[in-house]
């Protein structure tokens, strides 16, 4: 027992560590891409109504890629629970929900400054990239605020499983929007199937750098909540036990 424990132990500070590392690379990464942003990015030309706001585009949009990987956590960890009963799928859920929340909120703020600068408004109604995004967020934002408010029973579960696995046909219907339906929204910026939806190299080298130290980041957060949650249902067991014994 005492054996078994210390292993546990032992894997637990590990994967701490490991999280830890991601973390704190992921952040100087983040802060690169910000310098780089300010610094290197070229200056845009008058075709921009304010071609200086576009540089918060360089977190703008890693912010976004990276939060789908927040719902496709979600979708797969309530997947998960729904039909194979898995805690550790419903820990994945959470995770999904609490990190795809905060990696649109990025999205969700960065974007209507940019859209205030350049369009001369925050946002646009019409948009249905702009508001399928918007609901994605408050998919995430209800199974977060469920997940902490309500009693943890099956039902409740379920019920914000279904959600988070029905919420994810809104990443798809996101993500080609801009293909579809070309409103005030910028077009794909790779693979978007005509010569305008390219960007210029040394803008996406600055792109690619922050969509993966963001998505470094994302990791080490997934990780850490993850141990988090795994010791917290742990002592919950443990209070339970003692509590019976008692």
């Amino acid at each position: 027992m005492i054996q078994t424990l210390s292993t546990c132990g032992a894997v637990m500070s590990a994967t701490r560590n490991i999280a830890l590392a991601l973390i704190i690379s992921g952040l100087l990464g983040f802060m690169v891409t910000i310098w780089m942003a300010l610094i290197e990015a070229p200056s845009m030309g008058d075709d921009w109504n304010a071609p200086e706001s576009y540089r918060i585009l360089f977190v703008h949009v890693p912010f976004a890629w990276v939060s789908f990987s927040g719902f496709a956590l979600l979708f797969g960890g309530s997947l998960s629970w729904y039909i194979n009963r898995s805690e550790r799928g419903w820990r994945f859920a959470i995770i999904g929900a609490q990190l795809g929340l905060l990696y649109s909120l990025g999205v969700l703020i960065s974007g209507p400054i940019w859209g205030a600068a350049e369009w001369g408004v925050p946002w646009d109604f019409q948009d249905i990239r702009l508001n399928s995004f918007a609901v994605l967020g408050g998919i995430a934002l209800f199974f977060a605020l469920g997940e902490i408010n309500s009693e943890d029973t099956e039902q409740k579960r379920d019920t914000l499983s279904s959600v988070g696995i029905f919420g994810f046909g809104l990443v798809p219907l996101t993500y080609m929007a801009t293909r579809w339906w070309q409103e005030r929204h910028p077009g794909p910026l790779i693979g978007g199937g005509n010569e305008d939806s390219g960007v210029d190299s040394s803008i996406l080298l600055i792109w690619m750098i922050g969509a993966a130290s963001m998505q470094v980041l994302f990791v080490g957060q997934a990780l850490m909540t993850n141990q988090l949650l795994k010791t917290e249902q742990q002592l919950e067991n443990l209070l339970s036990k003692l509590e019976d014994s008692i």
